[in-house]
């Protein structure tokens, strides 16, 4: 590691905390292919190392970096969101209760339905914007967890952390934050009291849709902390060393391209808000959206690079115009350099919060101008 402290997260970012190959001194991380170790002549492993799954030298570093830029005391890469996420379910206890948003990523939300429920936890699904309703549902003594996702795909919903926090720490259990859509780069949740980061770090972290993956960051290295690694291990939801180089490499870029992102994002929404063929936008960095001041307050410097725009006309109306865009790619996932746009409603099925007439867009780091006439111009074909 460098001998200067890096003491802004740009710079954590663009250098991956400075960190120097000891052997070459090669300025670019090597990626560490093994999968095993040697073991000392007495049959010890005095280096730490004894087989990937459970410690691979190819996630220190990347590991090191989001754990400092979110402040916590340790991360834990996975092989996925997905994979992130259930392992922080999967450390607790038959019986325990759990807390989950209503309005979430809906792969999640039906893996806590049809697995975590099946295998003894309690669930129940509350409008985390409703701090009353929240108040309600947490059984002090019996909640283990409260999950929350903010801004909460595909609406966007924004979640006050803080005063998530103070409820969920009354009751005596563990706040988790899927900080995916705001990254490190706006909001770092454990500094408004969350004990667990989970980020999909397919998306924004990596940023280039070549490479799927997910990441935990731990406020303590505590004893769920403990069973998390443990599910790690023994599950074997582990990210490959080529992946975990990857995703430091698109690390590295974070902050530019997230900006950039949000910036258009910014740009699209209050244009967008005036079109003829638009009923309504869904973006919090709009001053109209509900959640607009908490998000001004706990999103730092932006709002994001993801909104969805209501259609005028319905279900049709919205999927014709997915049809004529040129620019924009019809696709599933976010956080990439490129624009996505997607007709929620289609893939969620028939449980989803999304209105028909809704379509995701996540905004890519081209131009917004070209961007906008793409869409205007889908828009204003779609209406004949």
């Amino acid at each position: 590691m460098s001998g200067h402290k890096a003491q802004k997260p740009e710079t954590i970012t663009a250098q991956a905390l400075g960190w120097i190959d000891a052997e070459t001194h090669a300025v670019a991380p090597v990626v560490h292919a093994s999968s095993t170790y040697l073991r000392d002549v007495d049959n010890q492993y005095r280096t730490g190392r004894a087989y990937a799954r459970a410690d691979n030298p190819a996630y220190d570093q990347p590991e090191a970096v989001l754990a400092a830029l979110e402040k916590g005391e340790a991360a834990m890469l996975f092989a996925s969101g997905m994979a992130a996420a259930t392992a922080v379910f999967q450390a607790l206890a038959p019986g325990d209760h759990v807390v989950a948003p209503k309005v979430m990523y809906w792969g999640f939300r039906h893996w806590l339905i049809d697995f975590a429920r099946n295998w003894g936890l309690e669930i129940d699904f509350v409008d985390m914007c409703d701090l009353a309703l929240l108040k309600q549902a947490v059984r002090p003594g019996k909640t283990r967890l409260v999950w929350l996702e903010t801004p909460a795909n595909p609406l966007w919903d924004i979640v006050d952390i803080a005063a998530a926090a103070e409820v969920t720490h009354a009751a005596g259990a563990r706040l988790a934050v899927d900080s995916t859509v705001a990254t490190p780069v706006f909001t770092r949740p454990i500094e408004f009291g969350a004990d667990l980061v989970m980020h999909s770090a397919t998306k924004y972290l990596n940023g280039h849709s070549d490479l799927v993956a997910g990441a935990l960051v731990t406020r303590a290295k505590d004893e769920h902390w403990e069973r998390i690694a443990g599910v790690r291990a023994r599950i074997g939801g582990i990210l490959g060393s080529f992946e975990a180089w990857l995703l430091l490499r698109g690390m590295r870029t974070l902050f530019p391209r997230v900006r950039m992102a949000a910036a258009n994002a910014q740009t699209l929404a209050h244009q967008l808000a005036a079109n003829p063929h638009v009923s309504r936008v869904l973006y919090p960095g709009l001053p109209e959206f509900p959640g607009h001041a908490i998000a001004a307050r706990q999103m730092k410097g932006g709002f994001g690079g993801m909104m969805s725009i209501r259609v005028k006309g319905g279900e049709r109306a919205a999927i014709a115009t997915a049809a004529q865009v040129g620019i924009w790619k019809r696709a599933t996932s976010l956080g990439g350099v490129e624009s996505l746009i997607e007709h929620r409603a289609s893939v969620e099925g028939a449980d989803t919060p999304c209105p028909p007439d809704l379509l995701r867009l996540s905004v890519g780091i081209e131009d917004a101008g070209d961007l906008l006439a793409d869409l205007e111009t889908a828009l204003a074909i779609a209406h004949g």
